[in-house]
C-alpha cells in the first residue's frame, strides 16, 4: 500500500501499485488534465511511471520551468519522426533539449536545407495533432541493436552498443514511431503543443569526431505558448540589430582575420574603449587593495603539470616547444599558477595577509573554430584577474567586500540586476572531500555575510573548488555569467604555497579567484550589445564630432576641436564639404554620442549648437559651458563620486 505525500503535506494511500495518472486523477479531473509529468522524490519521471512504494510527489504541470526542457525533448521527437516520414531512408542520430530549443542530428546524403522548413513544420504539426501517447518500453539489447540495424539506422545500433551493461536499452514509442531514449516524456505528442519554429540547420560530425561522417544538425525552438515563442522570437530580432560584430564594423571598433583565427585587431576607436573600460577597472581595483602584478606568457609545463591544468586542460593550451633546451612551454590559458609563484617569492607573514593580486592578464586558450563568435567567444583574451591569499577566517569579509565591489561595478556599466549560482563539487575533481566540505561551507557561510542569495548549480564547481558565479540580464533580457569567486585549497598545497603564522608555523593559505567582467574582449562584446553602440559618453570611442555648416566655419570648427581635445575629450572635426544633414546622418549612423554644429553665426558669437544621438532637437550654448557640460558628462562614474565628496 503505497503511501504518497504531496507538497502541501497531505498523504494519499493506495490499495496497490499507481501511476502519476491514477493520483491525479484521484484528486481531481482538473489535475489529471494539467499534470503532464511527475518529480517522484526529487526526480523527474513519466506520469505512467509506476509507483509500488511510499514516495514524495509533485505534479509538473504547464506553469512549471522544468517542463519547457520536457517539452524541447518531445518537440526534438516530433522533429525527427516528421523527417522521416518525408525523406525515407533518412537515419536519425541525437536530439537533446538545449538552450531555448533543441536539435536533431541526421544521415542524408543531402543535406536538409532552411527551403525544408515549412514541410517539416507542418508535418510537424500533424504529429502533434494526432496527440499520440509517449509509451516507454525495455528492450533487450541485442534486440534493439538488431532492430535498429535492420532498419539501416547503424548509429542508433552504435549507440546501443555502447552503453553501458548496466543500463536498461529504454526505446519510447509515439505512434507507429520509435526511439532510443532514457526519457522522460510528456503524456504525449499533442502536449507539445504549438508553439515550436526551426531556425537553421548546421553541420555537425557524429560524435564530434572530423574522422566521422558529417550530418545534418536542424535547430530548433519551442515554448509552451505561442506568446512565449513570439516573446523569444522577438528578442532574436532584438538580438540581431545588436549584434556586436555588425555594430563593431559599423563604428570601427575592430576585425578578425584568417591570419590570426580567433584574436582581435583593435582599431583605434575600439582601443579606446577598451582602455577606458581598463583604465576604469584598475581604478576600482586599487582603491579595494590590489597590487598589480604582470606574469609570462610562456610557462614551462613543470609548472602546469605541479598545479593540475595539465590534465584538465591540455588539449585547450597552446604549446611551444624550445629545441635546443629540449623544453616543452605552453601559453598560459589562466594566471592563477603564476600568481602562486609570486606568493611564494620570499618569505610572507599573515600580517600580510589578505594579498589581493590582480592582472590584466593575456591568456590564450585554443577553442574549435566552430565555436568561435566575434569577440565574445576568442583565443586570445585578457581576464580582469586576481587571487586573493588569505587565511580561513578571511574568507566571508573577503567575499563580502568582493560583493560590494562587483556590484558598483556592474552598476557603473549600467546593469542594475544580476543573479548568483552557487556551483558545487564537479565528478572530476583535486582534492580530498574533506577539503571540498570545508570550502563549500565556507563559501556558504560567506555568501551569509554577504547577504547573497543563491541558486544551487550542482556539479558545475571548478576542478579545484566551488564558485559563486554572477549572471547579468542585458537590456533584452538574455543572461550573461561573467563574474565569479571561487574558494580554493588545492591549488596552495600542490603548489607548496605557505605563510608564516602567529604561531610562528607555517600554513597554507586559502586562495580565492575572482574576476568581475571575466574577460575584456567579451565582455566589451556584451557592452556593445547592452548599449546597441549608443554608450555612454566616458565610454564612447569617438565622444563629440564638431561638424562645420559651410567652409567659412572651418577655423572655428578646428578652434573647438582643440578646446574640446584640451579638455580631454575624445573629439573628431567634419570640414567636408558636405551638406549638414548628410554629415548628421552619417556620424548618427556611427553613434557619436554628441554633435557640435558650427556655422557663421555661431563663429561669430562663439557658440555652439549641440545635439545628441537620437535626438532631433539641438541646444545653442556659449562655448565654454558646452565645454563644462560635456567634460563633467564624460567623467567616469568612479571619479564623479570622488568628486563629489
Amino acid at each position: 500500500m503505497p503511501a504518497i505525500t504531496l507538497p502541501d503535506g497531505s498523504v494519499r494511500s493506495f490499495d496497490g501499485p499507481v501511476t502519476g495518472t491514477d493520483i491525479a486523477a484521484a484528486i481531481g479531473p482538473g489535475l489529471a488534465k494539467a499534470a503532464l509529468a511527475m518529480s517522484l522524490d526529487g526526480r523527474l519521471v513519466d506520469l505512467s511511471t509506476r509507483i509500488d512504494h511510499d514516495a514524495a510527489l509533485r505534479f509538473i504541470t504547464r506553469k512549471d520551468d522544468v517542463v519547457l526542457e520536457m517539452i524541447r525533448h518531445d518537440t526534438a521527437h516530433v522533429l525527427a519522426e516528421a523527417v522521416q516520414a518525408l525523406w525515407p531512408g533518412t537515419q536519425v542520430t541525437i536530439g537533446p533539449s538545449i538552450k531555448d530549443g533543441f536539435y536533431y542530428d541526421f544521415f542524408r546524403n543531402d543535406p536538409f536545407t532552411p527551403e525544408d522548413f515549412p514541410a517539416i513544420e507542418a508535418k510537424m504539426q500533424e504529429i502533434i495533432a494526432a496527440n499520440a501517447p509517449f509509451e516507454r518500453e525495455i528492450w533487450d539489447r541485442d534486440a534493439a541493436i538488431r532492430f535498429f540495424e535492420d532498419k539501416g539506422e547503424r548509429f542508433k545500433a552504435e549507440l546501443i552498443r555502447d552503453l553501458p551493461e548496466s543500463e536498461p536499452i529504454s526505446i519510447y514509442r509515439q505512434g507507429a514511431w520509435l526511439d532510443l531514449c532514457r526519457g522522460p516524456h510528456l503524456r504525449s505528442t499533442g502536449d507539445v503543443g504549438p508553439a515550436f519554429k526551426l531556425m537553421k540547420v548546421a553541420g555537425a560530425y557524429w560524435r564530434g569526431d572530423h574522422r566521422n561522417p558529417m550530418l545534418t544538425r536542424i535547430y530548433g525552438t519551442a515554448w509552451r505558448d505561442r506568446k512565449e515563442l513570439d516573446a523569444y522570437l522577438l528578442q532574436l530580432e532584438e538580438a540581431e540589430k545588436r549584434d556586436h560584430r555588425r555594430i563593431g564594423r559599423e563604428m570601427d571598433l575592430f576585425h578578425i582575420q584568417e591570419e590570426a583565427v580567433g584574436q582581435i585587431f583593435w582599431h583605434p576607436k575600439g582601443w579606446r574603449l577598451y582602455t577606458a573600460l581598463q583604465d576604469y577597472m584598475r581604478r576600482s581595483q586599487t582603491r579595494n587593495g590590489y597590487q598589480e602584478v604582470r606574469t609570462p606568457q610562456l610557462v614551462d609545463r613543470a609548472l602546469w603539470e605541479a598545479s593540475g591544468h595539465w590534465d584538465k586542460y591540455r588539449e585547450h593550451m597552446f604549446i611551444a616547444t624550445v629545441e635546443d633546451e629540449d623544453k616543452t612551454l605552453a601559453l598560459k590559458p589562466m594566471n592563477c599558477p603564476c600568481h602562486v609563484q609570486i606568493f611564494r617569492h620570499g618569505l610572507r607573514s599573515y600580517r600580510e595577509l589578505p594579498l589581493r593580486m590582480a592582472e590584466f592578464g593575456a591568456c590564450h586558450r585554443y577553442e574549435p573554430s566552430g565555436a568561435l563568435h566575434g569577440i565574445m567567444r576568442v583565443r586570445g583574451f585578457t581576464q580582469d584577474d586576481a587571487h586573493i591569499f588569505c587565511t580561513d577566517e578571511q574568507i566571508a569579509p573577503e567575499t563580502a567586500k568582493f560583493v560590494a565591489m562587483l556590484s558598483e561595478v556592474y552598476r557603473d556599466l549600467g546593469f542594475d540586476r544580476f543573479r548568483v549560482k552557487f556551483a558545487d563539487r564537479p565528478d572530476a575533481r583535486a582534492g580530498s572531500e574533506e577539503s571540498w566540505d570545508k570550502a563549500e561551507q565556507a563559501l556558504r557561510d560567506a555568501c551569509a555575510l554577504a547577504g547573497v542569495e543563491y541558486e544551487h548549480n550542482p556539479g558545475e564547481g571548478a576542478f579545484y573548488g566551488p564558485k559563486l558565479e554572477f549572471v547579468l540580464t542585458d537590456a533584452i533580457g538574455r543572461d550573461w555569467q561573467c563574474g565569479t569567486l571561487q574558494v580554493d585549497y588545492v591549488l596552495p598545497e600542490r603548489l607548496d604555497a605557505s605563510y608564516i603564522g602567529e604561531d610562528s608555523a607555517r600554513h597554507r593559505p586559502v586562495m580565492l579567484h575572482r574576476a568581475i567582467l571575466g574577460s575584456f574582449e567579451r565582455f566589451i562584446g556584451i557592452l556593445i550589445e547592452q548599449f546597441a553602440g549608443k554608450f555612454p559618453l566616458w565610454l564612447a570611442p569617438v565622444q563629440v564630432v564638431v561638424a562645420s555648416i559651410v567652409t567659412d566655419a572651418e577655423p572655428y570648427a578646428q578652434e573647438v576641436t582643440e578646446a574640446l581635445r584640451r579638455a580631454g575629450l575624445h573629439v573628431a572635426c567634419d570640414g567636408r564639404n558636405e551638406k549638414i544633414n548628410a554629415k548628421i546622418r552619417e556620424h548618427s549612423l556611427a553613434r557619436v554620442p554628441v554633435i557640435l554644429v558650427v556655422g557663421r553665426r555661431e563663429a561669430e558669437e562663439r557658440k555652439v549648437a549641440l545635439r545628441r544621438l537620437g535626438g532631433s532637437e539641438q541646444e545653442v550654448l556659449p562655448l565654454d559651458e558646452a565645454i563644462k557640460l560635456l567634460t563633467e558628462e564624460a567623467t567616469p562614474p568612479d571619479l564623479r563620486r570622488l568628486q563629489r565628496q
